[in-house]
């Protein structure tokens, strides 16, 4: 039981993580992007962390399910959800190149 201790499970791993500064600060503007108050209320912004972080260890777990054990690659993941965040990362870069 001892090595139960020492060893931290997943989920202890990722709320150990967390969001950070910088993670809150992204999912507020990404609420008020979506029509939220510039500076939302604390609790909605550590509610929608909660449900960001669960989905990523869900979506991650699922992940690990189907490829090689141990191992997360891009073929892994839903395909029509891996197409979305390819999607955003190209408009992020397109509008950082177009405010620059």
């Amino acid at each position: 039981m001892a090595d139960e201790e020492e060893d931290p499970t997943f989920e202890e791993e990722i709320e150990e993580i967390g969001g950070g500064a910088e993670g809150r600060q992204e999912l507020q503007c990404m609420m008020f992007g979506f029509g939220d108050d510039q500076n939302p209320y604390t609790e909605s912004v550590d509610i929608l962390e909660d449900l960001v972080i669960e989905f990523i260890t869900e979506m991650t777990h699922k992940a690990m399910l189907i490829g090689r054990q141990g191992r997360v690659q891009v073929e892994d993941i839903d395909p029509r959800k891996f197409a979305r965040v390819k999607d955003l990362g190209r408009k992020a870069c397109e509008l950082a190149n177009y405010e620059s």
